[in-house]
């Protein structure tokens, strides 16, 4: 397993809109390409900005090229994120999954 993580920051006055969109748009992305095991969106409260973080796992990295494209750690951007972000990271970071141990159950 793989999971890719991504970093972005936006203005506190955009958090809560930027939290809906990420659940309404990015997460249902996610979930409907195949070979998505799920997604994690954390959210941190700074003095500068709102940190948010996802992560995404995936199976392989080959079904995160059917998902990002054939550059597999460039950052993938939606439209309406030029209406959050402060700024654009070209990349993302991947990990491989080599332990742990229980889960996090989102949903029931």
């Amino acid at each position: 397993m793989i999971v890719r993580m991504w970093h972005g920051r936006v203005p506190h006055e955009k958090a809560k809109d930027y939290r809906s969109f990420l659940n309404e748009r990015a997460v249902p992305d996610y979930r409907t390409t195949p070979g998505n095991l799920g997604v994690l969106i954390l959210e941190r409260t700074a003095e500068d900005a709102v940190h948010f973080v996802t992560l995404t796992y995936w199976t392989d990295e080959e079904v995160i090229r059917a998902f990002a494209g054939d550059e597999v750690l460039k950052a993938k951007y939606y439209p309406e994120d030029r209406d959050f972000l402060l700024e654009f990271e070209p990349e993302v970071v991947h990990y491989e999954v080599v332990g742990g141990a229980g889960g996090v159950r989102l949903e029931p």
